[in-house]
C-alpha cells in the first residue's frame, strides 16, 4: 500500500528471485522436455530401419536418449485406419518399392531384402523387443539393431521365435513365445496409439510426435530452438 492510499502490484511479481542452489521453474514448452526420444517402429518398416541408423546420433546430438518402442503397422493401418497396407495400395506402391531402393542407394544402406518380397510375421520380433524393454533395457538398442540388420540386411525371415536365436540368443528368443511377451507387446502397441502413432519411424519428442525418416531434420531443428 501506497501512501496515497493505492494498492502497488510490482510490475515483476513473475520474475524468480534465486538463490544459490535453486533451480529456475520451467515454462512451456521446456517444462514438458524429457531427457529421451521416444521412437516407435515396426520391424517390416524399411523406413523403420534406415531411421534406426540414424535416431542415436540424432538424440546425442541434443543430449538425449532413445527408448525403443515396437509398434505394429497392422493394427495402427489396418485395423484403427481401415487402409490397405502400403505396398499393396495402387501407384503408391510401386511409389514406396522406389523411394525405398533409392534411399538405400543414397545412403549406402546394405539391403539383401527386397522392400516387394514377401513381408514376414512380426509378432515374434515385436514381442522379442517388448520383452527387452522390460527385462533388459539396458540392451534395446542392441537387440533393434540385430534384428533390423537381419531382416533388412541380411534379408532373413524372422517369423517365428526359433528364427530369432542365432540373432538376439537363446533367452530372448524363447522369452518371445512367452505369454508375458504378448502382453508386454499389446501395452507398447496400445501406448503407441494412445501417443497418436500411427506410422513407422515416428519419433514422439516431449509429446510431439513426428512421422517419417524425412522429419529427422525437422526433429534437429525442434530440439535445437526448442520447439515453435
Amino acid at each position: 500500500m501506497c501512501r496515497q492510499g493505492f494498492t502497488y502490484t510490482s510490475p515483476f511479481q513473475h520474475l524468480q528471485l534465486f538463490r544459490v542452489g535453486m533451480k529456475p521453474e520451467l515454462r512451456g514448452y521446456h517444462a514438458r522436455m524429457t531427457p529421451v526420444l521416444s521412437f516407435h517402429f515396426d520391424f517390416i518398416s524399411p523406413f523403420g530401419y534406415f531411421a534406426s541408423l540414424r535416431i542415436e546420433d540424432l538424440a546425442a546430438r541434443h543430449g538425449r536418449t532413445v527408448q525403443w518402442h515396437p509398434m505394429l503397422l497392422g493394427i495402427s493401418v489396418m485395423k484403427v485406419m481401415g487402409l490397405k497396407p502400403l505396398l499393396d495400395t495402387p501407384l503408391k506402391g510401386p511409389y514406396t518399392q522406389r523411394d525405398v531402393l533409392r534411399y538405400a542407394r543414397e545412403h549406402g544402406v546394405a539391403m539383401q531384402r527386397q522392400p516387394g518380397d514377401t513381408v514376414m510375421n512380426p509378432l515374434a520380433c515385436g514381442r522379442a523387443m517388448a520383452w527387452v524393454n522390460r527385462h533388459q533395457p539396458q540392451r534395446a538398442a542392441e537387440v533393434a539393431h540385430a534384428i533390423y540388420g537381419a531382416y533388412w540386411g541380411q534379408g532373413l525371415d524372422l517369423s517365428t521365435p526359433e528364427a530369432l536365436i542365432p540373432v538376439v540368443g537363446d533367452e530372448i528368443a524363447q522369452a518371445a513365445a512367452s505369454d508375458e511377451a504378448v502382453a508386454l507387446l499389446r501395452a507398447e502397441v496400445d501406448a503407441a496409439l494412445q501417443a497418436g502413432v500411427f506410422g513407422s519411424p515416428t519419433v514422439v519428442v516431449d509429446g510431439e510426435p513426428f512421422w517419417g525418416i524425412d522429419k529427422f531434420e525437422q526433429i534437429d531443428r525442434w530440439l535445437t530452438r526448442g520447439g515453435w
